[in-house]
């Protein structure tokens, strides 16, 4: 089995809100008004949207652009410790490799 070769690319978020994206935010939009430096955990699927690659005598980092296409956000504080709880198990999923952890996750 091969290894994947590995590009040390740009990731850019599209700004482009998708109607069902929208819809989501809507009920949450007054509260992020009004709270500045609020925070909302959300569960969020990314779409490709478009590949830069540069040419061989630009110095820049190839970059891929992503879009939200959906979008839920926790309506309560049982749904934000359980979503929470998942960022938590996802990360040490993610940085455990090597570590004690790694076959405990």
């Amino acid at each position: 089995m091969s290894t994947p070769i590995r590009v040390d690319a740009d990731v850019k978020l599209d700004s482009k809100i998708l109607t069902d994206v929208a819809e989501a935010l809507e009920p949450h939009a007054d509260q992020m008004f009004k709270q500045r430096k609020g925070h909302w955990i959300a569960i969020v699927e990314l779409a490709h949207v478009e590949r830069t690659e540069p040419g061989p005598d630009e110095d820049k980092n190839p970059s891929v652009k992503v879009r939200i296409t959906d979008l839920e956000i926790a309506p309560n504080a049982e749904w934000e410790l359980t979503l929470r709880q998942l960022l938590r198990d996802l990360y040490r999923e993610r940085t455990s490799d090597g570590t004690f952890d790694e076959h405990a996750a």
